[in-house]
Order: structure tokens, then C-alpha cells, then sequence
């Protein structure tokens, strides 16, 4: 098949670390690797240093909000535009719908390269929890839309996210690609997992629960923190980690010491070294990702490569591919149910072995055969570009 040059264009990129993120990195790194050329563009952060065997073009930005932690691009800079145009970009990716895919607007006005997005994010939601006014909420999602709408071809990341972003207005078609991760199939080394277990005083024969992701109370941490408060009252002994940073933090670690769950969590920060956050996973006896704001979770496919069984909300974005008592633990949005699984995790480690195993062999998808579809997908979005503007 043949190679092509692909732009990878994103909201957030490194040293930003969220879902979306991570997805454009990956894509960038196997298109560079395997399938073509990578170029990715995205907004300036301060003391960034991109070491990476793709380009990215930084373009100026602005920290518009302390409090959600990103920049917004200027995508309207004529330099900018003549940079990227140098690239000869057969295919413009987007990941965001909104500085990312006003720049891919721009560009394709001149280069004429097809814009395919990816729906990653619940956008509605966001959009909710930042904009006080129903009003310039409203003008938010319009200016949303319009940007999807503007795309050639739209991409979601699961099912659960086409329906939300049906939710939104939108009325065209989409196809389901899903997203993979850059972990090998496997534990990490046992060196690697006695580290963590130093580090940490822990013994080999703890239960240890984890959860990885921006430390924001969206992310349903309240219910974790309270399902494992409720496991604690029946006797239930274990250790949460807790890996991460967020805006949220402080008022999480509070609420924790406030319920008395102090000596029972444990907080890494931002974990950065990627084997190092394997260990995390392969020391876990089991994943807590009670998320209903996901749409695809990347880190549910990084615990499986490990061989760690997530719990997971029955019906939730993230719970699509799981079976429960098979490839993971499904449950309904109650404290009894939480709490219950938390227990009985505590009691019996052989059953989420078997469940981690299976998890890893069913639901296990790396970044490269992801991409290598979207890939395939690529040359036709390209192929009847390329017929529409014959027959025009």
C-alpha cells in the first residue's frame, strides 16, 4: 500500500497527558514508523521539547484557562499555514473539533487534502462543566458542529460515542475506529514490579486496586473513593493507587483523608515512563474505571495488555467489548455493587487472574493494527476525494 503524508493535528499533545493525547502521539508514532510520514501540529507549551521521530510544527497559544490546564492554538497564522503547506499533506487527522480543526479548515483551502476527524470526547459534557451560560453554551456546540460538519469523513471511537455525538445534532454517517494502546502483551518484569512493591512498602500478597487518568471528579473518583470507604467497613484490606494529576487532586486527597482512607491510598503523580506505568498495571490485582464520561478508555486495553481485569460501569462507553466474569467485572452504578466487587476482590485473587488472562487475549489491540486500519481507510477517503472533484 502505498505511503502517504499524513497530518496529525491536536488540541492537546505531550507535555499535556489525557486520552486524546496519547491517541495522536501513537498514531503519529506508527504512521512514521510504518505507513508513511507523520506531521503533527499542535499548540506551543512552555519548555516543551519534542523528541520524536515525526515532525511537530508548534504554533503560538494561549493559556486561556488555569483552572482545565490546556492552551488554545491561533490557527490563523499565514505562516503557519505556508509551513504546513510545504508538508504536501495528502490526508489532514484530526482529533479535536475545535482550534485543531479550524487549522485543518484553513490548510485544506490550499492544499485541497480531505479532512477525516476522530470523536473522541464527550464533548456536551465539557462543554457543560466549562461554560456557565446556557447561551454561550448553545454557541459552543454550534461552533462544534460546524467544524464536524465541515469534515470529509467522521470517525468515532465507540458506539457509545456515536450516540452522543448523534446527542449533539449531528446527522451525518460515521464509522467506529477504535483506538489501541502502545503497551506489548504482557506483564512487565518481575524487577519492575518488586520495585513498585519497594517503593511502596507493599507486600506480594496485598490486593492492590489502581486507577490511571486526570485526577477530575468526572471521572467518577467520588464513587471509587466511596465504594472502597464502604469495602473498608466490611473488612475489606487492600491498597488504592491512585496515578495522575489533575486540577482536582487537592480536593480529592481531602475528601479521602475526610472518609479515613488515608493510609489505605497511595498518589504517583504523572507517571511519564511507559514501562514504568506497565509495572503499575501488572502490580494491580485490578483496574477501578467506573467512568461514564469515557467513550473509549484507552487505559482499559494498557490494564488487559497486562493481564489486569478492569471493573467497569455495565453499559458504559468503556464496558462495550467486555463480558462480564470473562474479560472484566461489569456492574450497575450503585455503592452496593462496588463495594461487593471490591470485597470479593479482596478475598479471591485467583478469579482476576483468569479474568486479566482473558482480558489480554480478547480485548487487546495495539496502536499498530489500529492505525493500520485507519490507514486502509485513508487511501479510500483519498481515492474518492480524488473522484468527487473529477466528477464536479
Amino acid at each position: 500500500m502505498k505511503k502517504l503524508n499524513v497530518g496529525i493535528f491536536n488540541d492537546s499533545f505531550p507535555p499535556i497527558l489525557d486520552g486524546v493525547a496519547n491517541a495522536a502521539v501513537n498514531y503519529a508514532k506508527s504512521i512514521q514508523k510504518i505507513y508513511g510520514k507523520a506531521v503533527v501540529a499542535t499548540p506551543w507549551y512552555p519548555k516543551v521539547k519534542d523528541n520524536y521521530s515525526f515532525k511537530v510544527i508548534r504554533y503560538s497559544s494561549t493559556n486561556v484557562s488555569k483552572r482545565v490546564g490546556y492552551r488554545m492554538g491561533n490557527p490563523f497564522n499565514p505562516m503557519l499555514i505556508r509551513k504546513l503547506e510545504k508538508e504536501a499533506l495528502d490526508i489532514i487527522h484530526i482529533h479535536s473539533p475545535f482550534t485543531s480543526a479550524l487549522l485543518a479548515r484553513v490548510l485544506r483551502r490550499y492544499s485541497g487534502a480531505p479532512i477525516v476527524f476522530t470523536y473522541h470526547t464527550k464533548f456536551d459534557l465539557d462543554i457543560e462543566k466549562r461554560v456557565a451560560f446556557n447561551p454561550l453554551r448553545k454557541v459552543s456546540i454550534k461552533f462544534l458542529m460546524s467544524n464536524i460538519n465541515a469534515c470529509d469523513e467522521v470517525w468515532v471511537v465507540s458506539e457509545g460515542a456515536g450516540e452522543n455525538l448523534k446527542k449533539l445534532g449531528y446527522e451525518g454517517e460515521y464509522l467506529i475506529m477504535e483506538n489501541g494502546t502502545d503497551f506489548q502483551k504482557g506483564r512487565a518484569s518481575e524487577e519492575m514490579v518488586a520495585s513498585i512493591n519497594k517503593k511502596h512498602q507493599l507486600s506480594d500478597d496485598e490486593t492492590v486496586f489502581m486507577f490511571v487518568g486526570r485526577m477530575m471528579w468526572y471521572k467518577n473518583l467520588k464513587f471509587t473513593i466511596d465504594g472502597l470507604n464502604e469495602a473498608k467497613k466490611r473488612g475489606a484490606k487492600f491498597k488504592m493507587i491512585f496515578v495522575g494529576e489533575g486540577v482536582d487532586r487537592t480536593e480529592i486527597t481531602d475528601y479521602i483523608d475526610s472518609v479515613g482512607l488515608n493510609d489505605d491510598c497511595i498518589f504517583t503523580g504523572a507517571v511519564y515512563d511507559r514501562e514504568v506505568l506497565r509495572g503499575y498495571f501488572s502490580r494491580a490485582n485490578l483496574f477501578l474505571f467506573p467512568s461514564t464520561y469515557d467513550t473509549n478508555g484507552i487505559v482499559v486495553k494498557e490494564a488487559a495488555a497486562c493481564g489486569c481485569p478492569s471493573l467497569l460501569i455495565r453499559n458504559s462507553c468503556a464496558s462495550e467489548q467486555i463480558v462480564h466474569e470473562d474479560t472484566g467485572i461489569l456492574i450497575d452504578e450503585t455503592l452496593d455493587d462496588i463495594a461487593n466487587e471490591i470485597v470479593k476482590a479482596c478475598e479471591d485473587n485467583t478469579r482476576l487472574v483468569k479474568i486479566g488472562e482473558n482480558a489480554s487475549e480478547k480485548i487487546y489491540l495495539s496502536w499498530d493494527d489500529a492505525v493500520g486500519r485507519a490507514f486502509k481507510r485513508y487511501h479510500e477517503i483519498i481515492n474518492e476525494h480524488v473522484l468527487e472533484k473529477l466528477n464536479a
